[in-house]
């Protein structure tokens, strides 16, 4: 798996995953909040798949 999730854009699924988990254990949203899973994951990990699919890549730094 190849790191293809940079700085900025990792800090904000960060930041968004954890919003959207907390106002749903809050029971300030539905149940969609829970869908805050995927954007923390795909920031912890460093890897978003859809990146992969779309050819994408915010990660600055040179891979080989």
């Amino acid at each position: 798996m190849k790191v293809n999730v940079g700085g900025i854009d990792r800090a904000l699924r960060i930041i968004v995953g954890i919003v959207l988990i907390a106002l749903a254990a809050t029971g300030t949203v539905g149940w969609w909040g829970w869908l805050g899973i995927v954007p923390l994951a795909t920031g912890l990990f460093r890897f978003c798949p859809l990146y992969t699919m779309l050819g994408f890549n915010s990660c600055p730094l040179k891979q080989s």
